[in-house]
């Protein structure tokens, strides 16, 4: 007994709630560091606020991936878990850029920190069952299409999400002054119709996709082969304490993968945090303490339309990836990727304007698009079907544990080395990409499918 194969448009709508999901994380990504300095925030601080995200993924994804492992309910097993993270993450979208409405609460500097931890934990709540999904519903010779349909819907999700702001203000007459330590309304606008997207798409993969039971999924051939030839697993009941066993056994292909993982996400986080006072200070050339004057956010506008940009061109590479990938490897694929994303963050040191950013961001969206799919598809074919879902988890481990050191060390670095001249910062995660892709030559693939339906 095997798996159907599903359609190609059964695959897009299985994993439709991404375009909700990263929707959501866009306008988070391209406007949280200029909503946390309108409320207050110097420059070097704030990678100290954007700890939160990756300490919430280090937390919950493990914990999300194991109990999904483990649950099934006549909802399903990971469709749940979909729904709890759109929820918790539509309360934080609506909420973050109004922070200054419960001040007689808290400080809104500390409500927006909030409702940041709030829209990351719960973005990761429901992506790692995404990301488990195409393990447990796809063939083998399926699952690399399925992780790149996910990274175009990301980046169609995201393009939506990174142009909103400008878009209203621009095509609609929107305001997007800052008056009075609030957040522009163009923001609150956007992220309260992101909240909407991101309830509405969940729920269209919730209704579209028919998950298989844990003993459906027992029966398949192409699963009891695929695990017999990695590890016979242990029959006992999965405890929670498992995780730390799991996590000192993981394959070696996750081990290699995970220095990868390492560097492309140490330079992702630099890269979040400071292009927008690294643009409005080396681009626009104002001052460094900027951050509310109408300059700064046209500047900000202006990033979330380089972000988009990004996200635009990894969802239509995308397409590409399962092509590229056949033809020469996914390694190869992932490498070569990666040195083209390194040379687009570089190169904006040396933009003349900023349109000319427009080119680094394209070159920066091929690599995006590799970093969301070839990992992943090289990883599922390394670990057992029984542990798809706390692998995923822990493989998280390797994207947030680098942003949380960048989230320390690069405040500090920007303020004492780079004399809070932030465009270094992006110089340092372009080289950071450079060198995972050195890093991706001795991981070992183990199951490079070169085929796809």
């Amino acid at each position: 007994m095997e798996k159907r194969k599903l359609s190609y448009w059964q695959i897009w709508s299985m994993s439709f709630g991404f375009l909700g999901i990263q929707m959501g994380f866009a306008l988070q990504n391209a406007n949280a560091s200029r909503v946390l300095q309108i409320f207050g925030a110097d420059v070097h601080e704030l990678s100290w606020f954007w700890i939160i995200a990756p300490l919430m993924g280090l937390i919950v994804q493990p914990l999300i991936g194991h109990y999904s492992d483990n649950t099934w309910s006549r909802f399903g097993r990971r469709k749940p878990f979909f729904l709890l993270g759109a929820v918790l993450a539509s309360i934080g979208l609506v909420l973050m850029p109004q922070a200054n409405l419960l001040t007689s609460i808290l400080p809104s500097l500390w409500v927006g920190a909030g409702m940041l931890m709030i829209m990351d934990a719960s973005f990761n709540i429901a992506m790692e069952p995404f990301r488990a999904l195409v393990g447990d519903t796809l063939h083998t010779d399926q699952r690399t299409l399925g992780f790149s349909v996910q990274t175009a819907l990301i980046g169609f999700g995201a393009v939506i999400g990174s142009w909103l702001p400008y878009v209203l203000t621009n095509w609609m007459g929107i305001s997007n002054e800052a008056i009075g330590g609030s957040a522009p309304l163009n923001l609150v606008l956007s992220f309260i119709i992101g909240a909407l997207v991101l309830i509405a798409s969940i729920l269209i993969s919730i209704f579209s996709v028919r998950e298989y039971s844990p003993e459906e999924l027992a029966q398949f051939t192409d699963e009891k082969a695929h695990a017999e030839a990695l590890q016979k697993e242990d029959e006992k009941p999965s405890k929670l304490t498992d995780i730390f066993t799991d996590f000192q056994k993981m394959p070696t292909t996750m081990r290699q993968l995970s220095w990868v993982q390492f560097f492309s996400w140490f330079g992702l986080f630099g890269m979040w945090v400071f292009t927008t006072p690294a643009v409005a200070h080396h681009i626009y050339h104002l001052p460094i303490n900027d951050h509310e004057s109408q300059a700064y956010q046209n500047a900000g506008d202006w990033v979330g339309i380089l972000f988009g940009i990004y996200n635009l061109v990894s969802a239509i590479y995308a397409f590409a990836l399962p092509y590229i990938a056949k033809k020469i490897g996914r390694k190869l694929t992932h490498s070569i990727s990666l040195t083209i994303g390194g040379i687009g963050l570089i190169s904006m040191y040396f933009m003349p304007d900023e349109n000319w950013l427009i080119l680094s961001m394209v070159l920066l969206g091929i690599a995006w698009a590799s970093i969301l799919s070839m990992p992943y598809a090289i990883l599922a074919g390394a670990i057992t079907p029984k542990k798809m879902g706390v692998y995923m988890g822990i493989f998280n481990f390797f994207i947030v544990i680098p942003q949380i050191i960048n989230a320390i060390i690069g405040g500090p670095i920007v303020q004492y080395l780079y004399h809070d001249n932030a465009i270094y910062a992006l110089i340092t995660s372009g080289v950071s990409f450079l060198i995972a892709a050195i890093l991706v030559v001795r991981v070992k693939d183990v199951d490079d499918v070169k085929t796809i339906a």
